[in-house]
């Protein structure tokens, strides 16, 4: 089975393009959660709130396609909060992605 380290050292590989810093780095990954189906979730928020959408994707993509390579990972998702578009973001990041009431912010 995978671990959160093992996970923790991939998402070094993953580099906020504006910064040029690895998000580890940054302080950006939120949370690491490993089920034993080996599903894999991970949570992240971007310096800003209106990040550019192709750098909060890339991210997204990068956190995803690194995960996704690990022995034992049988799915991975990527969940952005805290950004103007993280739905949507979301939505292109993660194939059927729907988000959950908990994820949905409310006016």
């Amino acid at each position: 089975m995978v671990t959160i380290e093992q996970v923790e050292k991939e998402l070094e590989k993953v580099v906020d393009p504006e910064i040029g810093l690895p998000i580890t780095e940054m302080h950006l990954v939120d949370e690491i959660k490993i089920q034993d189906d080996g599903e894999v979730t991970v949570r992240y928020h971007l310096t800003a709130p209106f990040c550019p959408p192709i750098f909060a994707e890339d991210i997204g993509m990068n956190i995803r396609q690194l995960t996704a390579k690990l022995d034992g990972v049988k799915k991975v998702m990527v969940i952005l909060h805290g950004h103007a578009l993280a739905n949507e973001i979301n939505q292109r990041v993660n194939p059927g992605y729907s988000p959950s009431p908990q994820t949905t912010v409310k006016a």
